[in-house]
């Protein structure tokens, strides 16, 4: 199987993150760039102030890359009007996809009503600008309950608001792959997690991110229903190689 088509290059490391100066860090997204644009992925996921960055190289690179970046990322704890400032910016910069995370902590403790509306406004912004938006629920962060509640908030405020149309433009992912969970627990896509979402996302898309190591890994994923995967080692994973980063 070809898995090329469900894969987003990821990396979403500050230089803080990955020991390195900015200037460090910003030649190894550049390398990952350069990397999708040669490995013909469907598209690379960086942060947002990247992403001119990369709409330049791609274009002299006369590529169709795709270019992904993250909103409110990784906590997802910032108001709404904040989501909105930065993902118009994304939007102007270049960016075709923004993966906003949702502010599960919001969610989780009872504040569902602040959830919806970052849910309708930030939806609402990206498909007006013709983007594909992508809401993080974190599910290392979430019960086996709250995340079938959480997947069937996104699905219901979607189909409440939007054209039918519209579904496909709009997924539900997994992970942020930063989550700081307990004595070695997953923090990305898991199995059970996965097959939650699909249940109850849809008609919304699921994409997996974090936990993602094979290239079979991988294929179990896409045969589940899900139709993307973010990962930092898509080289690897496609060539048939193990993923040994952590997302």
């Amino acid at each position: 199987m070809d898995i090329r088509p469900f894969i987003d290059s990821t990396y979403l490391k500050t230089a803080s993150q990955a020991a390195l100066d900015e200037t460090q860090n910003q030649v190894v997204v550049e390398t990952f760039i350069r990397e999708a644009v040669e490995e013909r992925f469907k598209l690379i996921m960086i942060r947002p102030e990247m992403v001119a960055v990369a709409k330049k190289i791609i274009s002299e690179s006369e590529s169709n890359l795709q270019v992904g970046t993250v909103i409110d990322f990784p906590q997802g704890q910032s108001g709404i009007e904040e989501k909105l400032r930065e993902a118009n910016q994304a939007i102007v910069d270049g960016a075709d996809e923004l993966d906003f995370v949702c502010n599960y902590e919001a969610f989780k403790n009872g504040n569902v009503d602040l959830v919806k509306e970052e849910i309708l406004r930030g939806t609402q912004l990206v498909l007006d600008n013709n983007k594909i938006i992508k809401w993080i629920i974190e599910v290392a962060a979430l019960s086996d309950k709250q995340i079938i509640q959480l997947s069937t908030l996104i699905k219901n405020v979607v189909m409440a608001n939007f054209k039918e149309a519209d579904y496909a433009a709009v997924f539900v992912k997994s992970s942020t792959g930063f989550y700081q969970t307990q004595n070695n627990a997953p923090n990305g896509a898991t199995i059970p997690a996965v097959i939650m979402m699909i249940e109850n996302a849809s008609p919304l898309s699921v994409k997996a991110a974090g936990g993602v190591r094979t290239y079979e890994d991988a294929v179990e994923m896409i045969k589940l229903g899900v139709k993307r995967i973010g990962t930092s080692a898509a080289k690897a994973i496609v060539n048939g190689e193990k993923n040994q980063n952590e997302y």
